[in-house]
């Protein structure tokens, strides 16, 4: 019996140990939930917006062309004898570029020579003829009208002379044209005539073309209700023409506003610019289409937000993330203006000096103030959490 009630006991002890140790487990368990269930404040990124002074710029597309393009054509005929440049290369003004076969127009220029020789002989006689003439009209021994006919034979003698020595001029003008020459600094395109082509003047293919690339035009079409602004803003000097291209990694061009077109396409309504830019290592080339941003205006106290700063609303409004000085961050409504680069304006709805958050404001929900952890993108979070 004794034994019997040991066992009971100890049976009972057992029960009343484990039910025990499950009540306490059961509280750690639900006092690390409820610790759990407290969530860490929201972090943002954020940045101070202050105000700044800001070039307005507009997109454009256009097309390159050389500053000038000149075509080598012949002004004699003949054969191809030599070829002093290859396609691609750089000439400078005054180097050799072909030789035409000089032998027809040499043998040309000996026939004037002769013929002007002949002339030179005929002014000497017609010269004496007059003297005899005027010795004799003295003494009477020669009429007037004899007289006057040698001193016309002269003048026609002379006549002769100038019209000789001109085609001797012309003639040598001629072999000389049988070298043609680059009549500027410039690189050398495609097409290049061959040697033992036989060339005429006037033909439909010119031997060369040269194009002076150290400089190029870009010729762009805008809307001719912006050419004003865009003009006014050359004018002040707001800032020069960014050029931009789609090779990668290619650094934005600079250049200037040269002119613009004075008549507006009835159809389109666009009037054509022109801009001028420099163009070292030859980054633009005749044909490309390239983008150009032109200046069109200023903002001299403006306050820009990065782009993905810009929550959107269902209606189609824009709203931002402010945080006060407190820490606390809510949803604003704001008005933007134009984009600048990969920001845009705020142009109402925002103060210089304000907090706004640029990542991580979508966690914020609209219509409530809420507290969060907010620090600049360049300074690492601490860690909240024990």
């Amino acid at each position: 019996m004794t034994r019997h009630k040991i066992l009971i006991l100890s049976c009972i002890g057992l029960i009343a140990g484990a039910l025990a140790v499950f009540q306490l487990e059961n509280r750690l368990y639900v006092a690390s939930a409820e610790e759990h269930a407290v969530e860490p404040a929201i972090r943002l990124t954020v940045e101070t917006v202050e105000a700044e002074r800001v070039v307005l710029e507009s997109e454009y597309a256009g097309r390159v062309s050389a500053r000038r393009r000149v075509e080598i054509r012949p002004q004699v005929g003949g054969l191809i004898l030599e070829r002093h440049v290859e396609e691609g290369a750089r000439v400078s003004a005054g180097d050799v570029l072909f030789r035409i076969d000089p032998a027809p127009l040499q043998a040309d220029l000996d026939v004037a020579e002769a013929a002007l020789a002949r002339a030179e002989t005929a002014v000497a006689n017609a010269r004496s003829a007059v003297e005899r003439s005027d010795s004799l009209l003295t003494r009477n021994a020669v009429s007037q009208q004899s007289n006057d006919t040698a001193h016309n034979d002269l003048q026609m003698a002379k006549a002769g002379v100038a019209e000789a020595r001109a085609a001797v001029e012309r003639k040598r003008l001629d072999l000389d044209f049988a070298t043609l020459r680059a009549p500027i600094d410039g690189y050398v395109a495609a097409g290049l005539a061959e040697i033992g082509g036989l060339v005429t003047v006037g033909g439909d293919k010119p031997l060369a073309v040269l194009h002076d690339l150290e400089t190029v035009n870009i010729d762009l079409r805008l809307p001719a209700d912006e050419l004003d602004a865009v003009m006014m803003a050359a004018e002040e000097g707001l800032g020069p023409v960014r050029v931009l291209t789609d090779r990668d990694r290619a650094a934005p061009l600079t250049g200037t506003l040269k002119s613009s077109d004075v008549i507006v396409d009835q159809g389109t309504g666009y009037v054509g610019v022109r801009i001028e830019a420099v163009n070292p290592n030859l980054a633009l080339l005749p044909g490309m289409f390239v983008r150009a941003r032109l200046p069109h205006g200023v903002v001299a106290n403006a306050l820009l937000v990065p782009e993905d700063a810009v929550l959107r609303t269902s209606d189609g409004g824009a709203q931002l993330v402010v945080v006060s000085p407190e820490g606390e961050a809510a949803r604003r409504d704001v008005l933007l203006g134009e984009r600048v680069g990969n920001r845009v304006i705020v142009a109402s709805g925002l103060k210089p000096g304000e907090i706004v958050a640029v990542r991580g404001q979508n966690r914020v929900p609209e219509g409530v103030t809420m507290p969060v952890d907010a620090g600049p993108a360049d300074t690492p979070q601490s860690d909240t959490q024990s």
